[in-house]
């Protein structure tokens, strides 16, 4: 098995969007601001080689949007996935399975893309997966999630005959587990990769960096807050426990963590990188 950590490209969300009820004063020190109070965000996704399988875990924003959209989250330029693969000997048709851990823009917006007046999948030999839950919960849109969930994310993708659901907690994959997490969306999908280094839990927006660690810095976009913070807990017990390591898709700097009991509660213990566990 080799895991390649693959950014998608940065893009840019409100800091007090993304660190709740805590103060700027104390997230401002851990992602800086801009101006505009908006801070630089990552959209990392991690591509496993596992024998004939070439596994890629979500896809970053895509370009299938217009301008009107874009210009709120200043994202670097875009890459085409054959342009983000190549440097690693792949091109976007080796994609055997897309593992979708939910479907908000910012995860599944590459999933597809735009061929003349068509949508197509970006990965055209690959399956695609998520849960049904999800998707009913992703096409049938809450007030609070509906600028996040893109009918034109979500409806090709169907109509391609390649998109697969799984059952929750039971995975494709005979060397990943799958956590069902339901603070941030509906049935949110983490991955839980047994490497040839230990175990690697791919966090997704239950912790989108390093600075979120502590229990309280939850994310306003959250619809379960509470929940997310004792889904956070049950989690982060169970990586000390049987020393997991955390893959972190949106912070700007650090690919993996884990973590360590201090007197203040469960904190960032080291800092590490993909290639730690190849």
């Amino acid at each position: 098995m080799k895991l390649f950590a693959i950014n998608a490209g940065n893009f840019k969300l409100d800091g007090g969007a993304m660190f709740g009820v805590v103060p700027k004063s104390i997230w401002n020190k851990l992602n800086p601001a801009d101006a505009n109070n908006l801070c630089t965000w990552a959209t990392r996704c991690l591509l496993i080689e596992n024998g004939k399988q070439l596994v890629l875990i979500d896809t970053g924003l895509g370009d299938k949007q217009d301008e009107s959209f874009f210009r709120h989250y200043y994202r670097d330029a875009p890459q085409t996935w054959d342009q983000l693969l190549a440097p690693y000997g792949y091109q976007a048709s080796d994609i055997t399975d897309v593992f979708l851990t939910h479907l908000h823009f910012d995860h599944v917006g590459a999933a597809l893309k735009r061929q003349s007046d068509k949508i197509i999948p970006t990965f055209k030999n690959a399956r695609y997966w998520s849960n049904e839950k999800h998707w009913q919960w992703a096409i049938n849109p809450n007030p609070r999630e509906k600028a996040s969930f893109l009918k034109e994310n979500l409806l090709p993708l169907q109509e391609s005959g390649q998109l697969h659901f799984i059952t929750p907690s039971t995975s494709p994959f005979d060397w990943m587990e799958i956590m069902s997490v339901d603070g941030h969306t509906e049935q949110q999908m983490l991955p839980l990769i047994s490497t040839p280094k230990g175990k690697l839990l791919y966090a997704a927006d239950l912790l989108p960096s390093a600075g979120h660690v502590p229990m309280p810095y939850i994310m306003s976009y959250d619809v379960r807050p509470l929940l997310s913070m004792q889904e956070k807990e049950n989690l982060f017990q169970r990586a000390l426990t049987e020393k997991w390591s955390i893959f972190l898709e949106h912070d700007p700097v650090n690919e993996c963590i884990d973590l360590q009991m201090t007197e203040k509660g469960v904190r960032l213990n080291n800092v590490l990188r993909v290639s730690d566990f190849n």
